[in-house]
């Protein structure tokens, strides 16, 4: 399925550590931040279900940036993030017909689309462990070879410091922090960047957390305060690190 808008929007992975930053202030009551009502989303479902497919292009075009977003910020790289957001286009569209309104559409559809990315997470984490356990019985050493700057993945990497012209330290800072971040995220467990993502970057309450998660409200408390702790151990193991290069 092609793109509906043009090429994908730029997102930053991961701008800020710890917390990261709300998305714009929801509007109370909204239009939704994809610049649609609620009673339209509904409207729009209503002539999807019954059959009119032109108003797959309005759904689609609306949410396409939130959902990108969503993978962008799961993933960190922006080819396998429009990827994603195709596939959560494609279980959208497949699953839109039982879709019963008990949940918010933009809801409903952020926790497809947290699923798709999830399950790639997850599969790509066997599939690494599986090909380790291989490389062990077969005598391999997985940690040989140089370590370093080319054990690093590129988010990893930092900037030589030296040359810096001062009008240009305080981008590089928050450019370094971004990648810090987005690197830290990587190493911590997939249900807990999920939910880093949905609080703090895409600014959903509680209530709708538990929704895309499945979960109660208070496991969605008890979750974020272990990914942020998690969040925290990982990028001050990772600063020390850096500061021993």
């Amino acid at each position: 399925m092609p793109w509906i808008h043009g090429q994908p929007p730029r997102v930053d992975p991961a701008p800020s550590p710890y917390t990261l930053p709300l998305a714009n202030p929801r509007p109370r009551p909204r239009p939704t931040d994809n610049g649609t009502t609620d009673a339209e989303d509904a409207a729009l479902v209503k002539a999807i279900q019954g059959g009119d497919s032109s108003a797959w292009t309005r759904l689609l075009t609306a949410y396409q940036d939130r959902l990108f977003g969503v993978c962008m910020r799961m993933v960190g790289d922006r080819e396998r993030a429009a990827d994603l957001t195709q596939d959560a286009m494609v279980r959208i569209i497949e699953g839109i017909k039982t879709y019963d309104g008990r949940a918010k559409l933009s809801t409903w559809m952020i926790r497809v689309t947290m699923n798709v990315c999830l399950s790639k997470l997850r599969s790509e984490k066997l599939r690494r462990h599986a090909s380790l356990d291989a490389g062990l019985e077969a005598g391999g050493n997985a940690s040989s070879g140089t370590s370093g700057e080319r054990g690093r993945t590129g988010a990893e990497r930092v900037p030589d410091e030296q040359g810096r012209e001062p009008a240009a330290e305080l981008s590089v800072e928050r450019e370094e922090t971004r990648r810090l971040v987005a690197a830290a995220l990587d190493r911590i467990l997939p249900e807990q960047r999920a939910i880093l993502v949905l609080r703090d970057s895409n600014g959903l309450e509680y209530e709708q957390i538990a929704e895309v998660l499945g979960v109660p409200v208070g496991t969605v408390k008890s979750r974020l305060f272990r990914a942020r702790s998690a969040l925290r151990e990982v990028l001050e193991s990772m600063s020390k690190s850096w500061d021993r290069v």
